[in-house]
C-alpha cells in the first residue's frame, strides 16, 4: 500500500480556481454574491454561500428549500449539523439553477462531508413530493454510482499492485501508484463516455498496468509477472523530465502479450476483450496525450495537470484523493468490509472452502466467464439443425432472418459505440455476437419444444414473424447486457419518460435494447417467459431480472402512448362486454397455462393442433373473432401483480383497516379494466397510490399523501419519479397529489363515491398469487362458482364539475408546494378549455367560470406544522353536508323503491 496521509479537511486556495457561472456579463444577479441583499437570511448561511461561491439567485432559492422544506423537518434522525444541511441546500438549488461554480471535492470539504455521507443527507432531506427534483435526484444518483464503480475499481488497482511491483523504495512506489492511478483516471474520463461501466473501466485498468509494468525494472517485478514479461521488453526505465520530453525518441507501442495474458488470467478477464479495448481505447487515448510512443515511465507532471482540467472541466469529485484516504472518499464501514480476499478452506485437506462475499469486479467477471462457458458450443450462425427447420417452411425465412440479424447488429454496434465511447465498436461487436450465439441457440430449442407438442415441423409463419425474431434477439442481448453491466433497470424502468434530457443515451441498463431496436414493450414482453424455458443454462439471478423486466413492462412501458396493446384493448372494448381482456371471475383462479412464443405472437388466432405453417382461417361472417392470448395473459400477471404491489403497500399502511384492502383493489381493477386510458403514459403504481387515497377518503380514514409516499420510497424497485413527476396533461407533468386532483378523481368521482353509498359495488375476486411463473407451475384445479362484475359506469358528468358530496374526494391542505402553485391548480380544475396547452409554471389563464379553492389557511403535517383553523372549503362542505346527505338518502330510497316496482 502507498502511505497513507490524512487530509484534515482543510481545502487549499488553490482548489478554489473553479469557473464562476455567469448567464451574461453585465448581469449581477449572477455575479459574485452581494451579501448586503441577503440580510434577511442567517448571516452564517450567507458566509456559507459565499466560500461555496453561490450566486444570487442559487442563495435565494436555498434558503427557500431550507425554510418551507428542511427547517421544519423532525431533526431526530438528522446526524448532521445546520451547516451541512445549509451546504445541502445550496447544492441542491445550484444543480436546479445550474449554478455550481466550485467543483464537488470542493463543496465536500466547505461542508466537511463526505460523498456517502451527502447522498445520505440528500435522503434524508427528500421529505416531500417536490423537495428534491428529478434532475437533481438523476445527478445524485449518478454521481453515487460513479462513486461506486470507481471505489471498487481502485480495491482491485491496490490489490493487483501489491502483486505486481516489489519496490522497496516507499517514495518510488508512492509515485508509480500515483502516475498509473492518474493515468487509468485520465484515459477512463476522456475516452470512456459511460464511466460507470465496471467492466470496460477494468479492461482498461489492465491495459494501463500493463503499460506500466513492462517499463518497470524487471528485478523489481513479482511471480508471475516477473518471469510474464518478455524478452522484447524495454529496457530499464527511467523517468522522462518535463525538458527532455519533446527529444524523447519514440517508437510504435508493442504489446506484450504474455504480460497482458497474465494480468487477463489473474483478473479473471476475457483476453480478446481487453486486447480489444488496448488496440483501440488504450492507444488512442495514448496517442491524445503523446504517449504512445514513449519507452520510458511518462512525466508524472503532465499526467497530474492533464487531469486537474479534466476534474475541474467535470466539476466532479478527485478521485486521486483515493491514494491518500482522504476523508472526502471515505466509504461505508459495510464497503469497506468488501475487500476482496481470496476463498480459502476451513482446515487443511478440507474440500469445503468458506464463501468470501464477491465484490463487485469479482462478481462481473464470474458472471461473464459462466456466460461464455454457456455459449461455447454455440454459434453466430444458424446450425445445421436451423437450416432444416428453415428449409422444412412453406416460406423459407432463411434470407430474411440473415439480413434482420445483419442489420440490427449494424444498429446496435453504433449505439453501443454512441453510449460507451467511439472508440468501443469493436466490443459491442463481440458482445453483439455472444448475443447471436445465444439467439440461434434458443430459437432451436424453441422449434424443437414446439415440435414436440405440436407434431410438426413446419413453422412457416411463426419464423416469417419479424416481430418474433426482434423480440427474440434482443432478449438474448438484454441476457449480454445484463451480465457485463449488472442486473439493473433504468430509473425504475421509466426511461426516456423520466424527464432526462442527456442528448445521448449513457446507460445501458433494460429498456435500453428495446430504444435501440425500436422494439414496443408488449411485443418484447411476449418471449421472455418462452425464453425462460427455452434456456436451461439461465441461473437464477439472470431468470429474476428478466422477470423483473416484465413487470417493468406491465408497470409502465407496456403502457406508452405508440403501444400496440392500446390498438388490441380498444378493439376488445368494441367486440363487446363479454370480450373483457380478462375477466375478473378468473382472478381467483391459480394462474395456469400453456401459451408459448408462437401462441402468443401469431394471437389473436388461439393455439390449435393446426401446423402453424397455414395461415389463419378468417372469422365466419357473424362470428366474433377469438380474444387475443397475448392480452388475455398479460392481463392475468397485470391483475396478480397490481394486486400484490397494493397488498404490499398496504400492509406498510393500513394494517388497522383490513376491510378497505378489497374496496381499494376492487376500485383498482375496475381503473385497469374500464378505465385503462388512465394508464396511458403514466405507472401502475400511481393508479395504487391514488385508489388508497381515495377509497381512505370517502371512509374517513386519515391518510395524507405524504404518508402514502413515505412508504412506498421504503419499497423495493420503485422509484422517486413515480410520484414526483406524473403526467397531468400533454406535455405538463408535476406531483401524484395533482395527478390525483386533476385526472384520477376527475374521472372515477362518481365510481369512487359509490363506495359510501348503502348499497356499494361488488367487490371484485382476490386474485390468486402464484409462485413465479418461471419455476414448474401447479397442476390447474377447478375454480369455485364463477361471479361476474359488471363494468361499472362512467360518469356523465362534466371532468370539472364538482358537486359538494364530490369534493370531499379532493385531496387538500398537503403542502407539497408553493401557494401559488394550488392557485394555478384552482384555474387548472375550473377552466372549461381541457385541451389548454399552458404549463404550471407559467403562462396566463383565463378567467374562471367557477373556482375550487384548496386548503391553504393552514397546512398539515407535510411541513411539520399543525393548522390553524379550518378552511373556507372545509367550513362550506360541513354547512352543506347535512342537507346534502338528506337528499341523497332520500333520492336512494326512491330508486330502491322503483326498482321493486319494475318488471
Amino acid at each position: 500500500m502507498p502511505p497513507k496521509k490524512r487530509s484534515n479537511g482543510t481545502p487549499q486556495k488553490k482548489e478554489f480556481k473553479g469557473n464562476m457561472k455567469s448567464e451574461s456579463p453585465d448581469s449581477s444577479e449572477y455575479a459574485v454574491l452581494s451579501p448586503e441583499r441577503h440580510k434577511d437570511k442567517e448571516s452564517e448561511f450567507v458566509s456559507l454561500s459565499e466560500e461555496l461561491q453561490a450566486t444570487n439567485p442559487v442563495c435565494d432559492h436555498a434558503w427557500r428549500i431550507w425554510e418551507r422544506e428542511i427547517r421544519p423537518m423532525d431533526k431526530a434522525n438528522m446526524p448532521y449539523s445546520v451547516r451541512q444541511q445549509w451546504g445541502a441546500c445550496l447544492f441542491i438549488a445550484g444543480m436546479e439553477l445550474d449554478g455550481i461554480s466550485l467543483t464537488f471535492t470542493q463543496f465536500l470539504k466547505v461542508v466537511g462531508l463526505s460523498v456517502k455521507q451527502f447522498i445520505s443527507l440528500v435522503r434524508k432531506m427528500d421529505v416531500n413530493v417536490d423537495t428534491i427534483s428529478p434532475k437533481v435526484n438523476t445527478a445524485v444518483t449518478r454521481l453515487e454510482k460513479k462513486y461506486d464503480v470507481t471505489f471498487a475499481l481502485y480495491q482491485r488497482f491496490v490489490k493487483t499492485c501489491e502483486k505486481i511491483f516489489a519496490e522497496p523504495d516507499k517514495e518510488k512506489r508512492k509515485e508509480l501508484w500515483e502516475s498509473s492511478w492518474t493515468m487509468f483516471l485520465l484515459a477512463k474520463g476522456t475516452f470512456l463516455q459511460m464511466e460507470d461501466d465496471l467492466v470496460i473501466a477494468f479492461q482498461l485498468l489492465l491495459c494501463v498496468l500493463e503499460f506500466f509494468t513492462k517499463r518497470f525494472t524487471p528485478s523489481l517485478l513479482q511471480s508471475p509477472y516477473k518471469s510474464a514479461v518478455s524478452s522484447s521488453t524495454l529496457s530499464p526505465p527511467t523517468r522522462t523530465s518535463r525538458r527532455n520530453q519533446g527529444k524523447t525518441k519514440l517508437r510504435p507501442l508493442e504489446m506484450d502479450m504474455q504480460l497482458l495474458e497474465t494480468l487477463c488470467k489473474e483478473g479473471d478477464c476475457s483476453v480478446d476483450e481487453v486486447k480489444n479495448v488496448y488496440q483501440t481505447t488504450f492507444c488512442a487515448f495514448l496517442d491524445s496525450v503523446g504517449l504512445s510512443g514513449l519507452q520510458d515511465l511518462p512525466p508524472m507532471e503532465t499526467l497530474f495537470k492533464q487531469y486537474e482540467e479534466l476534474y475541474h472541466k467535470n466539476k466532479d469529485f478527485d478521485a486521486r484523493l483515493f491514494l491518500v484516504d482522504d476523508e472526502t472518499l471515505s466509504p461505508n464501514k459495510l464497503e469497506v468490509s468488501k475487500v476482496e480476499v481470496t476463498p480459502r478452506k476451513n482446515f487443511p485437506g478440507d474440500d469445503v472452502v468458506i464463501p468470501v462475499p464477491q465484490t463487485p469486479i469479482r462478481a462481473a467477471m464470474n458472471s461473464i466467464q459462466q456466460l461464455r462457458v454457456d455459449l461455447t458450443s454455440a454459434s453466430d450462425q444458424p446450425s445445421s439443425n436451423l437450416l432444416v427447420y428453415y428449409k422444412n417452411c412453406t416460406v423459407d425465412p432463411s434470407e430474411e432472418i440473415r439480413k434482420r440479424v445483419e442489420e440490427l447488429g449494424q444498429v446496435f454496434i453504433q449505439r453501443f459505440a454512441q453510449a460507451v465511447g467511439q472508440h468501443c465498436e469493436g466490443l459491442g461487436r463481440k458482445r453483439f455476437n455472444l448475443g447471436a450465439q445465444l439467439y440461434y441457440k434458443v430459437m432451436e430449442s424453441m422449434l424443437k419444444s414446439e415440435e414436440k407438442r405440436l407434431s410438426v415441423q413446419n413453422f412457416s409463419k411463426l419464423l416469417n414473424n419479424a416481430a418474433f425474431h426482434t423480440s427474440l434477439l434482443a432478449c438474448a442481448l438484454e441476457v449480454v447486457m445484463a451480465t457485463y453491466v449488472g442486473n439493473s433497470l433504468k430509473n425504475g424502468g421509466l426511461g426516456r419518460s423520466s424527464g432526462t434530457s442527456d442528448s445521448i443515451e449513457t446507460d445501458l441498463c433494460f429498456p435500453w435494447i428495446l430504444d435501440v431496436f425500436q422494439l414496443p414493450a408488449f411485443d418484447f414482453y411476449k418471449v421472455i417467459e418462452s425464453f425462460i424455458k427455452a434456456e436451461p443454462t439461465l441461473k437464477h439471478d439472470m431468470m429474476k431480472h428478466l422477470e423483473q423486466c416484465e413487470h417493468v413492462i406491465m408497470e409502465s412501458l407496456a403502457w406508452r402512448a405508440d403501444s400496440p396493446l392500446f390498438d388490441l384493448l380498444k378493439q376488445s372494448r368494441e367486440e363487446g362486454p363479454g370480450e373483457q381482456a380478462e375477466p375478473p371471475a378468473t382472478l381467483n383462479q391459480p394462474l395456469h397455462h400453456n401459451h408459448t412464443a408462437a401462441d402468443l405472437y401469431l394471437s389473436p388466432v388461439r393455439p390449435s393442433r393446426q401446423p402453424l405453417s397455414t395461415e389463419a382461417e378468417p372469422p365466419t361472417p357473424g362470428t366474433k373473432a377469438p380474444r387475443s392470448n397475448s392480452l388475455s395473459l398479460f392481463y392475468k400477471k397485470l391483475y396478480r401483480m397490481a394486486y400484490l404491489r397494493l397488498k404490499t403497500l398496504f400492509s406498510h399502511l393500513l394494517t388497522s383497516h383490513p376491510e378497505l384492502e378489497p374496496i381499494i383493489w376492487t376500485l383498482l381493477q375496475h381503473t385497469l379494466q374500464n378505465e385503462y386510458e388512465l394508464m396511458r403514459d403514466r405507472h401502475l403504481d400511481q393508479l395504487i397510490m391514488s385508489a388508497m387515497y381515495a377509497i381512505c377518503k370517502v371512509k374517513n380514514v386519515d391518510l395524507r399523501f405524504k404518508t402514502i409516499v413515505t412508504a412506498y420510497k421504503e419499497l423495493p424497485n420503485t422509484n422517486q419519479e413515480t410520484f414526483k413527476r406524473v403526467l397531468i396533461r400533454e406535455g405538463q407533468y408535476d406531483s401524484i397529489i395533482v395527478f390525483y386532483n386533476l385526472v384520477f378523481m376527475q374521472k372515477l368521482k362518481t365510481n369512487i363515491l359509490q363506495y359510501s353509498s348503502p348499497r356499494p359495488p361488488p367487490l371484485s375476486p382476490i386474485p390468486h398469487i402464484p409462485c413465479s411463473p418461471y419455476k414448474n407451475s401447479p397442476l390447474r384445479v377447478p375454480g369455485s362458482n364463477n361471479v361476474y362484475v359488471s363494468p361499472l359506469k362512467s360518469s356523465r358528468m362534466s371532468p370539472v364539475v364538482m358537486t359538494p358530496r364530490s369534493r370531499i374526494l379532493i385531496s387538500i391542505g398537503e403542502s407539497f408546494g408553493s401557494a401559488d402553485k394550488f392557485q394555478k391548480i384552482n384555474q387548472m380544475v375550473s377552466s372549461t378549455d381541457w385541451s389548454l396547452k399552458r404549463s404550471l409554471d407559467g403562462g396566463s389563464a383565463p378567467k374562471p367560470l367557477k373556482r375550487l379553492r384548496f386548503d391553504m389557511d393552514g397546512q398539515d403535517e407535510a411541513d411539520g406544522s399543525k393548522s390553524s383553523g379550518e378552511s373556507t372549503l372545509i367550513q362550506k362542505l360541513a354547512e352543506m353536508s347535512s342537507t346534502r346527505t338528506r337528499m341523497q338518502e332520500q333520492k336512494l330510497k326512491e330508486e330502491s323503491v322503483k326498482e321493486h316496482l319494475e318488471p
